[in-house]
């Protein structure tokens, strides 16, 4: 009987500090930014980024390796300083942000392939499809800063295909399309480690 309330009382207090050791980290969106290239008339690129965004991820490995992340991006928030341009984009030939304000990203896993680089596999949701990508990410570290916060610092790029998404409007100049099929995702990410929170 002593041993099979040793064996429990090991197996709880197992599973307090797994809980415990939990961290969940919150998007810092002041030194963070979701950014796109994609290629105009073949020679040059045009960037645009989407300034209203949130995203937290929960991990217990000090190393992210299980780190369960979700993003989503207000798809009104597109930028490309050009108004026109953005109209364009928010409409029905590009993203329909009426219709479908949210573009999310679940991810499904955070795999370690060499040094503080990874790749993020998940599933990237778009006007209401969803396909999965995978990101290619660089960890920056972790640090405390002069007040005491917690940051986690992460550069992550993907490549997606804009037709997949129903992102389909395209029109030719001269035979050459005015905008590339392909689009460049590029994240540069701080999250803030949530402190817990002490009962009074």
């Amino acid at each position: 009987m002593k041993t099979l309330f040793t064996l429990l009382f090991a197996v709880l207090l197992s599973s307090s500090v797994s809980i415990a050791q939990q961290k969940t980290w919150k998007i810092d969106p002041a030194h963070s930014a979701v950014k796109f290239n994609v290629t105009h008339m073949v020679i040059s690129e045009v960037e645009g980024n989407f300034t209203s965004f949130t995203g937290n991820i929960a991990s217990e490995n000090v190393d992210f390796t299980d780190a369960k992340i979700d993003f989503v991006v207000d798809v009104n928030s597109i930028n490309t300083d050009n108004e026109m341009r953005d109209g364009h984009l928010q409409s029905d030939d590009f993203f329909n942000a009426e219709k479908f304000p949210k573009m999310t990203f679940k991810g499904v896993s955070m795999k370690k392939v060499n040094g503080n680089k990874y790749e993020l596999t998940g599933d990237l949701t778009i006007r209401n499809t969803t396909k999965r990508v995978t990101f290619d990410v660089k960890h920056g570290g972790v640090i405390k800063d002069g007040y005491g916060n917690i940051k986690a610092g992460f550069k992550a790029n993907t490549s997606i295909n804009r037709f997949d998404y129903g992102l389909k409007w395209n029109a030719l100049t001269e035979g050459v399309a005015v905008v590339s099929e392909d689009v460049e995702i590029l994240l540069n990410l701080q999250f803030a480690q949530e402190m817990p929170k002490t009962s009074k």
